[in-house]
């Protein structure tokens, strides 16, 4: 027949985990475990932490728990019933105990309770005024590491919302100079914006004008002389032309006027170069205005 310690070994190595994996599971120290695989119970702890770790052990391996409390307490006095010296203020496992010191012979009643406790792993219950007073579970006491400064939630909490909302802060003024500026930008590039090109075309066997790009680009505005629809309004990319009808006379504009000819039944002209209004030549300006006689 196994032993206790043969069958909590077996069971571990079944489940492929280490002594120390183990250990960080249950929230028990891998010696004692280590000890309780060797069949050795003298943890130097009183037997209601040795039922429980026990209790604890089985459970997480899968084990029946009732059954190896049932064989440890088989094992007889010298081995179960062994005393514990006192504890000293040190944190032997994760296990909630309510007092530093226990009966040397525990029912199975306390015993659950201990399991119980032990796999909460480590949920502390509600404290009354007398927990308080009591002395500390020296099984679950952790000493406080010295030299640190207490933390005040409160402030810390104040603290974060000032930060944040420095932060949103400095996004709305990122925003309003960064974000305007680019508005601005859309807005000045959607004033400048090419309009859309205006052509009426002629009809068949109509008289025709034809505008001819040349050198490059040009803008084009052609309209009757006695003012009416608009026969043509746009830009002429480099190359191409466009046909529209002779009605009557016409005034063209261009502009640069340099990259533009009209083309007449056949002849080409080119445009005007810019007048002042006493005739002399505007050599500054790139736009000039020619008036087509109606054929």
């Amino acid at each position: 027949m196994q032993t206790i310690g043969e069958r909590l070994e077996e069971a571990r190595k079944r489940k492929g985990i280490t002594i120390r994996e183990a250990a960080e599971a249950i929230k028990i120290r891998s010696e004692y475990l280590q000890k309780f695989e060797s069949n050795q119970y003298d943890i130097r702890l009183p037997e209601i932490y040795v039922r429980g770790f026990l209790r604890s052990y089985a459970g997480y391996l899968k084990l029946s728990a009732d059954k190896i409390i049932s064989d440890y307490n088989a094992l007889g006095p010298s081995t179960a019933g062994k005393s514990r010296p006192p504890l000293n203020r040190e944190s032997y496992g994760h296990l909630e105990i309510s007092v530093a010191t226990a009966p040397r012979e525990t029912p199975p009643a306390a015993a659950q309770t201990v399991q119980q406790s032990a796999s909460a792993q480590g949920g502390a219950g509600p404290a009354g005024p007398a927990d308080a007073a009591a002395p500390r579970n020296p099984v679950t006491f952790v000493p406080r590491p010295s030299g640190g400064l207490p933390i005040d939630k409160k402030l810390l909490i104040k603290a974060g919302a000032i930060a944040l909302g420095t932060l949103v802060i400095i996004i709305v003024l990122l925003w309003a100079v960064f974000g305007g500026r680019a508005a601005k930008t859309d807005a000045s590039s959607a004033q400048t914006a090419v309009p859309a090109e205006i052509w009426l075309r002629p009809q068949a066997g109509e008289p025709v004008l034809t505008l001819v790009s040349k050198n490059g680009p040009v803008s084009v505005k052609a309209v009757p002389a006695s003012g009416g629809a608009i026969l043509y309004q746009g830009i002429i990319p480099s190359g191409e032309s466009r046909a529209i009808p002779r009605r009557g006379a016409l005034r063209i504009e261009a502009e640069p006027f340099q990259n533009l000819d009209m083309e007449i039944g056949g002849t080409r002209y080119s445009m005007p170069e810019p007048r002042r209004a006493d005739g002399t030549r505007d050599t500054a300006s790139m736009r000039s205005a020619a008036d087509v006689a109606a054929p």
